[in-house]
Order: structure tokens, then sequence, then C-alpha cells
């Protein structure tokens, strides 16, 4: 049996890292690129667009997610698959739900400008800096999940892009061959 007790279509997969590491930039050229129809959600955006959250933080410039109105809102897309997960954390999601969670890399320091770009508060930036030097994001994830749904890419460069994509969608070929094997062997 396949995670949250599903035999789904088509995989779920969990994009994470520190903010401004590529998740979304990611996500949506995998949506592009995919064998296979996948939704792309950024949960961000869901908290904030859904309410589901118990405010909005002036200090650190966000909401305070409501994770019991966030799992509830998502279990039902992730039961039936062909999601990617985008957000900057991993581990609120359950276990049963991920068949590949990856986790984007920056450099620190290319990872402050994009942050100053974005107009993050310094405090803000200081903070996601430190997480990525680190590890945190990666720590979350090897927590969470098996070793062996969790990679880790390099996301410093359009190249890094395009090459992590492209391997992402070889996993999702190979995800696929393997639950057509083995829908093979139990008839």
């Amino acid at each position: 049996m396949s995670p949250v007790g599903r035999e789904p279509k088509y995989p779920v997969i969990i994009i994470t890292g520190t903010p401004g590491t590529g998740k979304s930039s990611h996500a949506q050229l995998l949506i592009q690129e995919s064998p296979v129809p996948l939704k792309h959600i950024n949960v961000g955006e869901l908290v904030k667009d859904r309410g589901l959250h118990e405010g909005f933080d002036e200090e650190w410039q966000s909401y305070t997610v409501d994770e019991d109105k966030l799992l509830d809102e998502l279990e039902p897309l992730a039961s039936a698959g062909g999601i990617i997960l985008d957000w900057h954390t991993c581990e609120i999601f359950p276990e049963r739900w991920a068949d590949l969670v990856v986790v984007l890399r920056c450099n620190h320091t290319q990872l402050w400008d994009r942050l100053e770009k974005r107009g993050y508060p310094l405090k803000k930036i200081q903070e996601n800096n430190e997480a990525e030097i680190m590890d945190v994001v990666i720590e979350e994830a090897r927590a969470s999940y098996p070793e062996e749904i969790v990679v880790t890419l390099s996301s410093e460069s359009m190249e890094d892009l395009e090459r992590n994509v492209a391997s992402i969608v070889e996993w999702i070929k190979t995800w696929l061959s393997d639950r057509e094997r083995q829908t093979a062997e139990e008839t």
C-alpha cells in the first residue's frame, strides 16, 4: 500500500528549502516538463488565501499557520496524489503523504541577495540565512521522512534548475514504471 492508504495515479512531491532557494520556480517548470499532470500548491499562498492562519506576525512579516486547518485542507489533495507541495518547511506534512522530498540548497551569500531583492526585513534575511547555513531544512526532512525519498539539490543557477527538474522528471518516470510493475504483479 502506498502513502495515505491510496493507490494514486500520480505522486506527491514536496519541494522545500529556505525561502529564496527556488521552490516555486522548480515547481512551475516541473508542471511544464512532467510526463503526468501535477498540481502546484504554494502552501504559503494557500495559507493566506484560505485563511488557514491565526493572524499576521508583523515582526516576521508572515502568517502564523494554523497547522490543523492546513492539514485538513491538504489531506484530500494528498490522498488523491498528483501534487507538488511547495513550502519552506516540510516536517508538518505526514510521512505517509510523501513520495519524494526535494530539499533545495543555495549558497548563503547568493541567498542573502535574493531575499534582499524580495524586500525582506533584515531580521528575516538573517534568520533565513542562518537556517540555510545550519542545514535546518535538510535536517527537518531527514528527521521526518525515509532516507531514500529525500534528495538535496543545488539551486544556484538556471542550469541547476533545468538539471534538477530533468532529474525529478526521470524520478517520476521510474515511479510510474514501478507502479505499473506492481499492478501487473498483483493481477
